[in-house]
């Protein structure tokens, strides 16, 4: 019995058999809790598959609870998902953003590789904001669910929000029962998060070509144009690898690039600020950093209405509408030209052509 591959990779080579563990004897402890085929065994042998040129190819196996993947495999419209470690404090540099993540059930379970997307970035948030960004994509039903479960087997009080360490995943997929397969080849049993695999290594290449040709078509997007997110990685050209986040994680990335606080007032309620885009998607804008603006959600309208703007220099600029149709804006007209808060990456700071589209096409010059 083997998986259904033929119809991905039609002329894989007998690269990768995966056997099913019945023919082994049950392994002790089994519990399925879902509609999973037999685990399997994995035997890899070299490949010679044709390259896709500017993927990425390195990967991360990080290991998952069953009820996370069941939650979110019920939710297949949920594509960009929140992969919290409530306990890690430090920023998740086992891949950069554009390469693949891969989700493992705990070997105690079912030890199956379930599903992955791609990896595209990392935050440290409350846990209310993780709930405010991403909602069902934390795999849970509700807010106090997801207190729930991290708080575990020390519950959360109800004023505790604790900074959780976010894993912020894009494009994301849970394969069908044919697509599942056996643990990653050496991946110990009591590994208990993850590791790392260099996907073009020939010892792990014909298990992974497999999983990844799963993935493709919904993976990495590639240009040359913009400067921010974009990296140098491990790929199969030289050229640049540039991820586009999604809009859950615009929403996160911009929530922290900009200390948490409106990029022109300053306000630190960030139940009140919104991650606003420079030029919006509809109008041909990018969920990326260089094209957002931390703001206060009044801001924001002012913003998109053409009453603010933000030049090259990064100097608020004023629109005399604000004071002629309102008869109000002092607040505002006393910081015309001044730079506003910025982040502290030059490169994830606003973009010139997006803030002189703005002006050109949205701000009330007169």
């Amino acid at each position: 019995m083997l998986c259904r591959f033929s119809s991905v990779l039609p002329s894989l080579p007998g690269a990768l058999s995966l056997i099913p563990s019945a023919a082994r004897g049950p392994r002790r402890g089994s519990r399925p809790a879902v509609s999973l085929r037999p685990q399997f065994a994995v035997v890899v042998t070299r490949v010679s598959l044709p390259r896709v040129h500017n993927i990425a190819v390195r990967g991360y196996v990080g290991v998952t609870d069953q009820g996370w993947y069941e939650f979110l495999r019920s939710h297949p419209e949920q594509t960009e998902v929140n992969f919290w470690r409530p306990r890690d404090k430090s920023r998740f540099g086992a891949i950069i953003p554009g390469e693949y993540f891969f989700f493992k059930l705990k070997a105690s379970v079912h030890n199956l590789v379930v599903g992955g997307g791609v990896f595209v970035g990392w935050e440290l948030v409350p846990l209310s904001a993780a709930w405010e960004f991403y909602g069902y994509g934390n795999g849970a039903a509700s807010l106090d669910e997801l207190r729930a479960l991290i708080g575990g087997l020390n519950p959360l009080g109800p004023g505790d929000d604790p900074e959780i360490g976010c894993v912020l995943l894009k494009d994301v997929i849970f394969f069908d029962d044919a697509g599942i397969a056996g643990p990653p080849p050496e991946f110990a049993r009591n590994i208990v998060q993850g590791r790392t695999y260099e996907l073009d290594d020939p010892r792990y290449g014909g298990y992974f070509d497999i999983l990844t040709a799963q993935l493709e078509g919904q993976v990495v997007e590639l240009g040359q144009g913009g400067p921010s997110w974009r990296h140098h990685g491990p790929m199969f050209s030289d050229r640049f690898t540039r991820v586009r986040l999604g809009q859950n994680g615009f929403r996160t990335t911009i929530f922290n690039a900009y200390h948490r606080r409106c990029a022109i007032t300053g306000t630190k309620i960030w139940p009140a600020l919104d991650a606003a885009h420079i030029r919006p998607v509809a109008q041909g804008g990018e969920h990326r950093i260089d094209n957002g603006l931390l703001l206060r959600s009044d801001v924001h309208t002012m913003f998109d209405r053409g009453y603010l703007g933000v030049d090259p220099s990064h100097r608020l600029q004023v629109s005399p509408r604000l004071r002629d149709e309102f008869g109000n804006g002092e607040q505002f007209y006393s910081k015309i030209g001044e730079v506003i808060a910025l982040p502290d990456r030059k490169t994830d700071r606003p973009y010139r052509e997006f803030l002189e589209w703005h002006l050109d096409t949205v701000f009330r010059a007169s």
